[in-house]
């Protein structure tokens, strides 16, 4: 079992950029990792995915302008967001799945990204 907490969050304008930080409790190297982004009135969606060796993926809509990264000796897991849109205002959530299942099991308490002029 692991514990995440985020942390990063914040106001920023519009083409600007924040770098999330997500904080594991133990060792992240047999989890997958992961970014989602719930918005008010959506569905939590998922934002980028990064595997224990290092295998990013995002969805189309933050490709080009968000990086995912992980630090596997720190418990770590980054995302850097650039060109910010208002479009990318919500919670942001740390989330990890253990190699080999399908469900993401644990879950930060998430952090709030706001892009507003």
């Amino acid at each position: 079992q692991v514990q995440l907490v985020e942390s990063g969050g914040g106001l920023v304008q519009p083409g600007g950029s924040l770098r999330l930080s997500c904080k594991a409790s133990g060792s992240i190297f047999i989890y997958t990792m992961a970014w989602y982004r719930q918005a008010p009135g959506n569905h939590r969606e998922l934002v980028a995915s990064i595997t224990n060796l290092g295998s990013p993926n995002y969805a189309d809509s933050v490709k080009g302008r968000f990086t995912i990264s992980r630090d596997n000796a720190k418990n770590t897991v980054d995302l850097q967001m650039n060109s910010l849109t208002p479009e990318d205002t919500a919670v942001y959530y740390c989330t990890a799945r253990p190699i080999g299942t399908t469900y993401y099991n644990y879950w930060g308490q998430g952090t709030q990204v706001t892009v507003s002029s």
